[in-house]
């Protein structure tokens, strides 16, 4: 076939309402009704053929303890090399397709899920992992469609991407996959996430073992079969469920390993990379390492505020998916003179919060995702209630009988150095330190300094002079950063997300400069008339 193909435009998926008596809000209850009066038994997938240790872990929805969703195959020693042995096989007839091949596999794939899959996906999703229907619709449905759109918009800009010839010459560059395999490495809290570390690399022509959240098992098996379902190859993207300490481990003792896409906490982001380097002179070549970890995200408010605008932030950034969000609002500062303000509309807002059992579309948070998280959580309020200088202003409960239920907590702390405006919680706690108006610049210094994380932030202002000065302030302080909004909700194709210093190394999902990092390009040099003789024209006699 001859043909320069013309790659469809890509476009953001809407995202559904679910309304009373929309055609997706019926398709979901029903969706939702059947995957609670079932049980999935999900195996490993390794070279497209299911693998079944026996060895389970079950999968209870976060929310109601007492739904057994499903049992996840633990993959053992066998299946892990068995993965390995699959993406390297596979690699040497996926890497020779043409782009428009592999780009076809995916965009079908966004097809079928943006149609007949995305109640699957939805609800997997919000029974799996505790998210509200629109929590699931944006990840579950429109992040990963629109990854797998704009992934193949970003490779296409990739590949035409070409050098200047000169008279008799023609130079080109050859954008090859990385020389061995990637390991990717998901978390509980995006399905979306699951969907495009490991497709993202595959689709740049690279093979791929694809070790998923055990929390989030129910969603990415999906996830796992709707690439299928798409005509993606065996081994292309090998499915390995199991303990990440066995994997990894195993993985990183590969030759073969050619590259890492992660997103996970910090601390284990670095062990990683300490593993790696411990390892460096056995590997055939330097491994890729693109990781996305953990954030202490910040609302700061000028004096200038929108106070409602900015309360509604504080609300949804914190709030929203019970904070289990990389970007969700960890820590606030707000002038003394708005205070009184926000604090009030603040209250208001999550005394009307619901919390319970997503199935409920009334409810505005589910549970976290399990009681590691819940113990966790709870310990930090158990402390917070004893220590002088913090007063809990909302929330502060959690009741775990039935679910990992937290409440939405607000708490002000004297001391802007106060631990829950320091470490990473990773559930619904939002700390506030309210701060003289007088003392903005200094906050400014105040916000960049207190946490090691640079994920998102937030500045509200409706003086420009005050938000530009923020702006350069805090210019190394978060990777994506939001003027006057929420510090969560990045969209694909429009705010490529990712963070520096201890949030990750910042090569931004949903953008090419991710995909660049899943090629080796070679040049490629031909000339058509090459010279006959070695002397040049100043060789000539004096």
């Amino acid at each position: 076939m001859n043909g320069i193909p013309n790659i469809p435009a890509p476009r953001n998926e809407p995202v559904l309402s679910y309304a009373l008596g929309t055609p997706e809000r019926l398709a979901l209850k029903a969706e939702l009704k059947r995957q609670s009066g079932m049980v999935v038994e999900i195996p490993a997938i390794v070279n497209g053929q299911d693998v079944r240790s026996g060895k389970t872990v079950k999968v209870t929805a976060p929310h109601k303890h007492s739904l057994h969703l499903g049992n996840t195959h633990q993959a053992d020693g066998r299946t892990i090399a068995a993965a390995i042995a699959s993406a390297r096989k596979a690699q040497r007839e996926w890497a020779s397709w043409r782009f428009e091949d592999r780009a076809a596999v995916f965009l079908r794939a966004a097809e079928l899920l943006a149609g007949p899959w995305r109640q699957v996906l939805n609800g997997a999703t919000m029974l799996g992992q505790s998210k509200t229907v629109f929590q699931a619709e944006v990840d579950s449905a429109c992040e990963i469609v629109d990854f797998l759109r704009f992934n193949v918009h970003f490779a296409e800009r990739i590949y035409t991407e070409q050098p200047l010839n000169a008279p008799g010459m023609w130079n080109r560059l050859d954008h090859r996959p990385l020389e061995g395999f990637v390991y990717a490495v998901t978390p509980f809290n995006f399905t979306a996430i699951g969907a495009n570390l490991p497709s993202a690399p595959a689709l740049m022509g690279n093979t791929v073992v694809w070790k998923p959240a055990g929390t989030a098992a129910l969603s990415n098996y999906y996830v796992m079969r709707l690439f299928e379902a798409a005509g993606l190859p065996p081994g292309v993207i090998n499915f390995v469920p199991g303990n990440a300490a066995e994997i990894t481990g195993r993985v990183l003792e590969n030759r073969d390993l050619a590259g890492v896409h992660f997103t996970g906490s910090t601390g284990v982001f670095q062990s990683l990379w300490r593993g790696v380097a411990e390892r460096l002179e056995s590997y055939g070549s330097y491994p890729r390492i693109v990781g996305e970890t953990g954030g202490k995200d910040f609302i700061l408010a000028h004096p200038s505020a929108d106070v409602q605008a900015l309360a509604v932030a504080m609300v949804r950034g914190a709030y929203e998916y019970q904070g289990q969000k990389c970007s969700a609002a960890s820590r606030a500062y707000i002038p003394q003179s708005l205070w009184p303000a926000v604090k009030k509309s603040v209250l208001e807002m999550i005394a009307d919060i619901r919390v319970g059992d997503v199935a409920d579309f009334r409810n505005f948070m589910g549970a976290v995702i399990d009681g590691r998280s819940f113990e966790k959580l709870t310990g930090y309020l158990a402390q917070a209630k004893k220590d002088r200088g913090v007063t809990i202003l909302a929330g502060g409960g959690a009741d775990g009988k039935k679910g990992w239920f937290i409440e939405p907590t607000l708490l002000q702390t004297k001391d802007p150095k106060y631990r829950t405006m320091c470490e990473e919680l990773f559930g619904p706690v939002l700390s506030v330190y309210v701060y003289p108006d007088k003392e903005w610049r200094s906050t400014l210094t105040l916000v960049n300094s207190t946490s090691p994380y640079a994920l998102t932030g937030a500045v509200f202002s409706d003086d420009r002079a005050a938000a530009i000065e923020a702006g350069a302030a805090l210019r190394q302080a978060a990777g994506n950063f939001y003027i006057n909004d929420k510090p969560t909700g990045a969209v694909v194709g429009q705010q490529p997300f990712g963070g520096a210093r201890a949030s990750g190394t910042n090569d931004k999902a949903g953008s090419v400069l991710n995909l660049l990092r899943w090629v080796s390009p070679r040049t490629i040099k031909e000339t058509f008339v090459p010279p006959h003789d070695y002397r040049y024209p100043f060789m000539g006699a004096e």
